[in-house]
């Protein structure tokens, strides 16, 4: 039995900013849960970022800093940035100690910078990179944090470790084909029809918007539905063509897990986390990379689009032409379909999560 004395272990998750820094961070306090259900998980976060909304809503208890977003430029934002890391390690380090935190575990950006600086010499730090570009936090935490793991080979962090990203239990559980009736039927698509899911993260994209949207006429023709998160400040505008496959724009996917398991196919953008989503599910897939930033997102799909499991398509590139060419093939040739399914699935890491929340607890207890 467990001693109802004994005090569980206070992990603190920094992870904010963005949804590639907020799932893997909530995958993981999921995960060290399940393994010790006494574990006390505190995240940090700004009131800049998604982990105001998210976090929360999640269960878990948020604790507010100062933000220290990095400048891409020489800028005066650059000679400011002394006092505010300044003041936003003061505050994490209070946090830290009024909580009593175990362990900090980073996931990078503007959250975990403070948080590796406040934990350095008085708490242990674990570090989980998900991009195949190391981002400023992560190099610095690496530095000296007592284990370092990461989604892919060769980002040039030491002594790092191989895991993949962790991931939420509905995605890494999914079963597509038993939730496929009741997914299609909850978003309004034809039951049977061949369908592609599109969707350009959390805010949508407009490139992708608008060269998917343009379309829709070819593929009601083709006999094949659409379930489109447009994003909530943007919109499509697409004609019904009766008796076809439905065309479903909708403003943000509440339900990813029901949007994976009514499509055949997905065109999206290759962040970290959804190219881990889309292979651990087991969707063929066509990315289309951000095309600002350093390049990371085309080398994010990289693994999956190698192995066969889907295509890569430059922003620049992608045409209403370009995705009826590439789209409607595919979702007609099932055999192609099972195929590129089977080798994007070889290309996950479902067991992330809980790998991660393993080396965390083991540098707790060490």
């Amino acid at each position: 039995m467990t001693d109802p004395t004994r005090r569980g272990p206070c992990v603190v998750i920094a992870g904010g900013g963005t949804a590639g820094h907020i799932e893997p961070a909530l995958a993981l306090a999921d995960a060290v849960r399940r393994l010790r259900p006494d574990a006390r998980i505190v995240a940090l976060g700004t009131e800049r970022g998604l982990e105001k909304s998210i976090i929360p809503s999640r269960g878990y208890p948020l604790e507010m800093i100062p933000p220290v977003p990095m400048p891409r430029k020489p800028n005066v934002d650059l000679l400011r940035l002394p006092l505010k890391v300044r003041a936003a390690v003061k505050t994490t380090r209070e946090v830290l100690d009024r909580v009593g935190a175990d362990v900090v575990v980073g996931f990078g950006g503007y959250v975990a910078l403070p948080a590796y600086l406040a934990a350095r010499g008085r708490t242990p730090i674990v570090v989980h990179d998900s991009n195949a570009r190391v981002g400023l936090a992560n190099k610095v935490g690496a530095r000296f944090a007592d284990k370092v793991a990461v989604a892919v080979p060769d980002t040039g962090l030491p002594k790092a470790e191989v895991i993949g990203i962790p991931l939420r239990e509905s995605i890494i559980r999914l079963d597509r084909a038993a939730l496929r009736a009741q997914a299609r039927h909850f978003f309004g698509l034809h039951p049977h029809a061949p369908t592609l899911l599109v969707f350009g993260g959390s805010q949508g994209a407009q490139s992708i918007n608008t060269a998917v949207s343009a379309c829709a006429r070819r593929f009601a023709d083709a006999r094949i539905g659409v379930l489109h998160a447009h994003g909530p400040k943007k919109s499509i505008a697409v004609q019904e063509v009766p008796g076809a496959p439905r065309y479903v724009g909708v403003p943000y996917l509440e339900r990813m897990d029901l949007a994976y398991a009514a499509a055949d196919a997905v065109l999206c953008r290759s962040g970290a986390m959804t190219v881990a989503e889309v292979s651990a599910v087991g969707l063929p897939a066509i990315f289309v990379p951000l095309p600002h930033g350093n390049g990371e997102q085309a080398l994010n799909a990289r693994p999956v689009v190698d192995a066969g499991g889907g295509m890569l398509v430059p922003d620049a590139e992608l045409t209403p032409d370009r995705v009826a060419e590439l789209a409607i093939p595919m979702l007609l040739d099932r055999g192609r379909l099972a195929a590129m399914s089977a080798a994007a699935q070889g290309t996950g890491h479902r067991a992330a999560a809980d790998l991660l929340a393993r080396m965390v607890l083991d540098v707790v207890r060490k």
